[in-house]
């Protein structure tokens, strides 16, 4: 499926499936499961990098070779916070592609939509190609197309809850509504979560959380990437239609008596 890529902005993926590194046990295994991922892009929270961090020690170094970086802004509870965060990712030579998140609850980690936009706004304004983390709304997800986002990323459930998508309803209201590209970002537990958001026609997935924490994050990693391609070729098959009742598998028509 090297044909069947993903453009964001001027950025081209032939992976659909967004890494982070979080909460991994160790650098080690975190490089072994992003490697097992088959991820292009991996997220990086510029508020919790140490910068001051010995060579082998530091989190970019163990990154994989050609990994694509989408610092975020992961841990900002103001438009201003954000803003001058993904301003310092640049400054550090990082890149102008950012995941935008602005949090409005400590407890739910829900994204405030009105910051958001704020930033967003800013941010765009700057040349900055955004990636918004914001709710499941349509009309919010529309707003953040408007303004110039290059696609919106829609929770699944709350960050790092692995509930799994938990409104595929909303999320297909947003894929009929915007033109960016959407891509479910946050929730995602296990490889059959990635699928469905595939399977609804989300262009993408960004998780971290679903396999840091599993019990084999390099053996999870893998089955999620399984899983995004899976998903991805039964949306472009087309699903079979639903029926209230039992159709035969094979004809009856012709049949000998």
């Amino acid at each position: 499926m090297t044909t069947d890529s993903l453009c964001i902005g001027p950025h081209r993926f032939t992976s659909r499936l967004f890494t982070g590194t979080g909460k991994y046990a160790d650098l080690p295994t975190m490089k072994a499961a992003l490697e097992a991922s088959g991820s292009q892009v991996v997220t990086v929270a510029v508020r919790r990098l140490d910068l001051k961090a010995a060579p082998e020690q530091s989190l970019l170094a163990w990154i994989p070779q050609g990994m694509k970086l989408l610092p975020n802004t992961a841990g900002c509870y103001t438009a201003d916070e954000a803003i001058r965060t993904a301003r310092l990712a640049r400054e550090l030579g990082m890149t102008e592609f950012v995941k935008l998140e602005v949090l409005g609850d400590q407890k739910t980690l829900y994204p405030d939509v009105e910051a958001t936009l704020e930033a967003a706004r800013v941010l765009v304004k700057e040349g900055f190609c955004v990636l918004p983390y914001t709710t499941d709304d349509l009309i919010t997800a529309r707003k953040l197309e408007d303004v110039g986002c290059a696609a919106v990323m829609p929770l699944g459930a709350p960050i790092g809850s692995g509930l799994g998508i938990q409104n595929p309803r909303a999320i297909a209201l947003i894929l009929e509504t915007v033109k960016v590209p959407v891509l479910v970002d946050a929730g995602v537990g296990t490889a059959s979560d990635v699928a469905i958001a595939m399977e609804l026609g989300c262009h993408g997935v960004l998780l971290n959380t679903g396999i840091a924490l599993a019990q084999d994050p390099v053996q999870m990693a893998h089955a999620m990437r399984l899983a995004c391609d899976a998903g991805r070729r039964a949306h472009l098959a087309g699903r079979m239609p639903r029926k209230t009742y039992g159709s035969a598998s094979s004809p009856t028509a012709g049949l000998i008596a």
